[in-house]
């Protein structure tokens, strides 16, 4: 932040003393995250969400002040078919690693209202006793209508986690969709949870979704409902067979556990410790992060010239008679969209 100077008159001194109290101290936000103050740790966080130009650029000079310090964790997407208990299971899981002496980082994507935009935001109320674990931390992010169900910042609150020292990152999705590949994208083990009765969900269930997965989770499996959710274990370990894996060299898992019991949390977590052993030896887990971060390069900028078009002055003036235009079938698609790029581009 810029120091005032005695040669800057009475009008600007109030000016800089005003933005002053504005802009957070990024000294003081890096230090308390590194520090793991969680309480400041959700304060960074909200800073980076924030759209204010103020808060991007101190925000953007956080994460490069973290950075150093990010990388040292598993990151872990979890995705379900609906009532497969993502929240139940992700807090009987974080309860164990918690208790095996893990920090883990919670980042729960609350779905957003398309109407009103409101979310939510229960999670910490559905992961009670997780949220009060010292060694954990939960999030709860609207998905903002993000594709996939993650909040665009979803990937710097992960580095910021990390930079407070949690070795174990949680993102939960809102849901089995068409765009859970974004998800993929920012994680290094994918997993879905899935539930009994295999034969109506394997119809259901979609190829390129099963594409995606490290290994299919069929929670539940307590009570007279063990040997079913064996079964269906089963048949999606069969079928994962027909399925291109999503990560060389790794064939992906299938195996039940029980939520409510705390059943089959350790060969789970057994399973991941095997896929990171494994990736990093073959190269795999630093070749996917490297090729995440040139991907999420070219997203920020496909966002950052959506928003430069959309905010253009000519753009919006002409871009309702475009609309017009296109809807009446006065011209092509294709002609609407060259004349808005000429505009755009000045010529």
């Amino acid at each position: 932040m810029r120091k005032w100077s005695r040669s800057m008159d009475e009008r600007k001194y109030r000016k800089f003393i005003k933005r002053s109290q504005l802009e957070p101290n990024v000294d003081e936000y890096c230090n308390k995250v590194l520090d793991r103050d969680r309480m400041f740790l959700s304060k960074a966080i909200t800073l980076i969400e924030s759209n204010a130009p103020r808060h991007e650029r101190s925000a953007g000079e956080l994460l490069q002040r973290l950075l150093p310090h990010t990388g040292n964790s598993i990151r872990i997407g979890i995705t379900g078919v609906p009532g497969a208990g993502k929240s139940t299971f992700i807090e009987a899981f974080g309860l164990m690693l918690c208790e095996l002496g893990h920090r883990v980082a919670v980042l729960a994507v609350d779905p957003s209202s398309a109407i009103r935009g409101g979310s939510i935001l229960g999670d910490k109320t559905r992961m009670e006793q997780l949220s009060k674990h010292p060694n954990a931390f939960i999030r709860p992010s609207p998905s903002e209508g993000t594709l996939g169900g993650v909040h665009r910042k979803t990937r710097e609150t992960i580095l910021v986690c990390e930079a407070a020292g949690y070795d174990v990152i949680l993102v939960e999705t809102v849901g089995v969709g068409q765009s859970e590949g974004i998800v993929r994208g920012m994680v290094d083990f994918f997993m879905m949870l899935a539930i009994t009765g295999a034969g109506d969900e394997l119809q259901g269930m979609k190829k390129g979704i099963m594409e995606l997965v490290d290994a299919i989770i069929v929670n539940k499996a307590d009570g007279d409902n063990v040997e079913l959710a064996k079964k269906t274990a089963r048949e999606f370990k069969q079928m994962l067979h027909f399925v291109q894996s999503p990560t060389n060299g790794w064939t992906p898992r299938a195996l039940p556990c029980s939520s409510l019991k705390g059943t089959g949390m350790e060969d789970v977590w057994e399973i991941i410790q095997q896929f990171a052993k494994e990736t990093k030896s073959s190269g795999v887990f630093e070749s996917r992060r490297k090729k995440q971060a040139k991907d999420w390069l070219y997203s920020l900028i496909d966002a950052r010239l959506q928003k430069l078009f959309f905010e253009h002055a000519e753009i919006k003036k002409l871009l309702p008679k475009m609309e017009h235009q296109v809807m009446s079938e006065e011209i092509t698609v294709k002609k609407a969209c060259d004349q808005l790029f000429t505009v755009f581009n000045g010529k």
